[in-house]
């Protein structure tokens, strides 16, 4: 599913055209429309359906290589890639929490990209290996990337996740219609330490995590697509309500300083609604890369609580991933 997402995202993209896939040695030789059932709403891009599918091996690839593989198979895979001179931005989770491989949010920590040199030197490579964050974690992220400057000392933070989140076939509708479902292989775990890795800081070829202590709950429910993640936060400094608006009001990053192509002109926007952001009016909104806050009030057990949401499989997946080359194309890493 983040395949034909991605496979979507980069439809009429003004940097990148999509000219190589990849899969398993059961698809290869098969054109994509052959080998894939398209999922997703409307009709399979014709420039992609016509694509042969190669066997999952550099060589005939282009320099850049967007990588949204299976857990079980991804780790050999992207460092054969990267080995070979390729830049792989990848959405898989393998990568993630070594100590030389960046996980961009590129709103948060584009310094972090600063890793990209060391890799190449200690593993002797001549491309590089890039990731993104867990889709849960990038909404949770987005929404704490403007209190930051308040210091963040601990974090609590509840999901809702849309099934689009479990892939195709996912979650069976007998257990998730009518239902919550409060449990998501390793999700909690993936939200915590990479939210400390995102929100830390760079030291030589390596990241200090954020200090801050993170809690994470997560649940599967009958939406399509959107994550909502319910937060309270604990602040070193303790700001008012107007000053927290305002933080997340004016906040951008490096990507609205570049024009990046997919870059939303606001990347978390605050909702004064009482009952705003819900994932079915918002999450697609700002071509689903932005994320929504809302729900702001005090909390008694922390300092102040809020409601995120976010789109899981674009900002979460497919389109965090473009972003992130984007950046790179942006910091001559990428040519």
């Amino acid at each position: 599913m983040v395949g034909q997402h991605f496979v979507r995202f980069l439809e009429g993209h003004p940097w990148f055209k999509l000219t190589w896939v990849g899969a398993s040695d059961r698809s290869a030789g098969k054109k994509y429309a052959e080998a894939t059932a398209w999922r997703l709403e409307g009709e399979m891009p014709e420039s992609a359906a016509a694509l042969t599918v190669f066997d999952s091996k550099p060589g005939n690839a282009p320099q850049l290589v967007f990588s949204a593989m299976d857990a079980s198979v991804a780790t050999d895979i992207e460092r054969a890639f990267a080995q070979a001179g390729h830049i792989v931005v990848s959405n898989s989770r393998n990568h993630r929490m070594e100590p030389d491989v960046p996980l961009i949010v590129p709103e948060i920590n584009p310094d972090h990209l600063a890793l990209v040199p060391a890799q190449r030197c200690k593993r002797k490579w001549a491309g590089a290996i890039v990731t993104n964050p867990n889709c849960s974690t990038v909404t949770l992220t987005m929404a704490l990337a403007p209190l930051a400057q308040f210091g963040i000392q601990r974090i609590f933070a509840a999901t809702l996740q849309a099934v689009s989140g479990a892939g195709y076939p996912g979650v069976a509708s007998m257990d998730v219609l009518a239902n919550v479902i409060p449990f998501i292989g390793s999700e909690e775990e993936k939200m915590e330490v990479e939210t400390q890795k995102i929100l830390g800081t760079v030291h030589n070829d390596h990241v200090l995590p954020l200090e801050a202590a993170v809690s994470a709950q997560c649940h599967r429910v009958a939406v399509v697509d959107g994550h909502t993640v319910a937060t309270s936060v604990q602040l070193y400094h303790k700001p008012e309500l107007r000053e927290i608006q305002t933080a997340i009001e004016d906040f951008r990053g490096l990507p609205q300083q570049r024009e990046l192509p997919s870059a939303p002109q606001r990347p978390v926007i605050y909702m004064a609604q009482a009952d705003r952001p819900q994932p079915r009016r918002d999450a697609a909104r700002e071509n689903g890369m932005s994320v929504f806050v809302g729900r702001l009030r005090p909390c008694p057990v922390f300092d102040w609580k809020f409601v995120a949401c976010g789109h899981n499989t674009i900002r979460g997946a497919a389109g965090a991933a473009v972003l992130n080359a984007e950046l790179m194309v942006a910091e001559g890493l990428v040519r």
